[in-house]
C-alpha cells in the first residue's frame, strides 16, 4: 500500500510541474513584454528627436517646422508611456491571481485525484498479495458467504419493499419467490407463491412451484395441500413438467409405484432425451418398476432402492439382505458429523440433527436429506439418491455438492435462528470420508 501511494504522489508532483509553471510565468511573461516594448518606443522617439535637432542644424527644418515636429513628437510619446504604463500597473495584480489558482491547482489535483479513486477505483488493488487474493476468492464465491449473504439479503428485502408498494408486478413476485428459495427461506417463499396462485389460478407453474415449497416446509412431504396444487396444474397442463415429476414423487411416496411410472413416463416425452434430467428420470422409473415387482412378490433385480424424502432409514422395513442389496450401485455420500466443544452447552438430548447435500453450484434446493438425533453426535451418515426431494434432482444429477449438518431446536428442516451449523467443502460424489464439523450458530 505504502509503495502504491509514493507512486501516486511521484505522478501527482510530475502533473504539477506541468501546470504550475505555466501559471505563474505567463502573467509575467506578458509584463516583460510589455516593459521592453516601452523601453523600445522611448528609445525609438530619442532617435526622432535627435534626428529632428540634427534637421535644424543642417538648415533643413525651419524654427518654426522644428517646433512644431518636436510638439508632435512629444505628445505621441506622451500617450505611448502613458497607455503603456496603466498596462503594466494592472499586470502586475493580475499576476496575483496567477499565484492564486496555482496554490489552488496545487490542492485540488491531488485530492480530486484521490477522491475519484477512492469512489470509482477498486480499493482492493491497495491490498498486499495474499489478502487479494482471499479477497478476490471471497468475491467469487460470496453467494455462500457472510457479506454476500448480506447483500443480497439487502437486495430481496428491497424488491420485498418494491413488491408491498407495487403489488401488481408478478414478475417482481417470480424473482420474489425465486430468491427466497434459493435463500432456503421456504415459508417466506410458500408464501409469496401462494401470492402468485392467487392472482394467476390458472399458471402451473406457479401451482407446480407452490406445491413445492410446501413440500419443503413438511419436511419433503407432498401429502395434503401439495397435492392439491399438483392436482390442478395437472388439470390446466396435463403434461406440465414440473407437474408430472411432483405427481410421480406424489404416488411414489404413497408406494403407488405403477401410478409414478405412469407419471414419470409421460414426463420423460416432455423432455430432452439427452439431458440430465432425463437419465434421472430413467433411473425413477427403474427403480419404481423394481419396487412395484417386489410389493407383488415378483422377483426382480432391483437396481435403485426406495425413494424416501426426510426418514431416519432410507429403507426401513426392509430386511437387512434387501438393505443390502437395494444400497448397492447407488451413489452416495458418507462421514462423520462432530460438535465444536465451544458449542456443547448450546444443545440438549430433544434437539434434531438434520443432514443434507446441496449443489455447489446451482439451485440451493437440498438434493438429499437424513434426520438423525443430535443426542448421537458424532455421528456417521450416508447421503444417497435414494433421499432425492424429487426425482429430477438427485445428487448423481451434479458432479460436486456441498454436505451439511444443522442441528434444528424446533424440529424442522428449514433453518431457523439459534440452530446450529456446519458445512463441508465441495465434495464429489461417492466419496465417503467427509467431515463435518458444527461449529457456528444460524443468526
Amino acid at each position: 500500500m505504502t509503495a502504491f501511494w509514493v507512486v501516486a504522489g511521484i505522478f501527482i508532483v510530475v502533473a504539477l510541474l506541468f501546470v504550475i509553471p505555466v501559471l505563474l510565468r505567463s502573467k509575467r511573461n506578458e509584463s516583460q513584454e510589455q516593459i521592453e516594448r516601452q523601453a523600445a518606443n522611448i528609445t525609438i522617439y530619442r532617435d526622432q528627436l535627435a534626428e529632428l535637432e540634427r534637421d535644424l542644424r543642417n538648415d533643413t527644418l525651419s524654427r518654426e517646422q522644428y517646433d512644431s515636429s518636436k510638439q508632435e513628437l512629444q505628445k505621441r510619446m506622451l500617450q505611448d508611456v502613458s497607455e503603456n504604463g496603466e498596462s503594466v500597473t494592472h499586470l502586475v495584480p493580475t499576476s496575483r491571481h496567477g499565484v492564486v489558482a496555482g496554490i489552488i491547482v496545487t490542492l485540488v489535483i491531488p485530492l480530486a485525484a484521490i477522491y475519484l479513486y477512492l469512489v470509482i477505483g477498486d480499493t482492493r488493488g491497495l491490498l498486499p498479495q495474499s489478502q487479494l487474493a482471499n479477497a478476490t476468492q471471497f468475491s467469487q464465491n460470496g453467494a455462500g458467504g457472510e457479506e454476500g449473504h448480506i447483500d443480497i439479503s439487502s437486495m430481496v428485502e428491497s424488491l420485498a419493499a418494491r413488491l408491498r408498494e407495487n403489488p401488481e408486478d408478478i414478475e417482481g413476485w417470480v424473482m420474489l419467490g425465486r430468491s427466497y428459495a434459493i435463500m432456503e427461506r421456504f415459508d417466506d417463499a410458500s408464501a409469496t407463491y401462494a401470492k402468485l396462485v392467487q392472482m394467476v389460478p390458472d399458471n402451473p407453474q406457479f401451482l407446480s412451484d407452490y406445491a413445492d415449497m410446501l413440500a419443503m416446509i413438511n419436511n419433503g412431504s407432498l401429502l395434503g395441500k401439495p397435492a392439491e396444487m399438483i392436482t390442478r396444474a395437472l388439470a390446466i397442463d396435463p403434461n406440465f413438467p414440473k407437474a408430472l415429476a411432483l405427481a410421480g414423487t406424489l404416488e411414489f411416496e404413497q408406494d403407488k409405484f405403477d401410478q409414478a411410472v405412469a407419471y414419470w413416463e409421460r414426463l420423460l416425452s416432455a423432455i430432452p432425451a439427452d439431458s440430465r434430467l432425463h437419465k434421472s428420470v430413467s433411473d425413477s422409473i427403474v427403480q419404481a418398476k423394481s419396487l412395484a415387482m417386489r410389493s407383488k412378490g415378483e422377483s426382480a433385480p432391483v437396481q435403485l432402492a426406495q425413494n424416501s424424502n426426510v426418514g431416519t432409514d432410507a429403507t426401513a422395513g426392509s430386511s437387512s439382505a434387501e438393505k443390502q442389496e437395494i444400497s448397492a450401485g447407488v451413489p452416495s455420500i458418507s462421514g462423520s458429523v462432530t460438535l465444536d466443544p465451544s458449542l456443547a452447552d448450546k444443545v440438549s438430548p430433544d434437539d434434531t440433527l438434520f443432514v443434507f447435500a446441496r449443489a455447489s453450484q446451482g439451485p440451493k434446493m437440498p438434493l438429499a436429506i437424513l434426520r438423525l438425533n443430535a443426542r448421537d453426535i458424532p455421528v456417521s451418515f450416508k447421503l444417497d439418491d435414494n433421499m432425492a426431494m424429487t426425482p429430477a434432482m438427485k445428487l448423481s444429477s451434479f458432479p460436486e455438492v456441498v454436505v451439511g449438518a444443522r442441528i434444528s431446536k424446533t424440529g424442522q428442516a428449514i433453518p431457523a435462528s439459534g440452530d446450529l451449523e456446519g458445512h463441508s467443502d465441495p465434495v464429489k460424489i461417492g466419496d465417503g470420508e467427509v467431515s463435518i464439523t458444527i461449529d457456528h450458530v444460524v443468526p
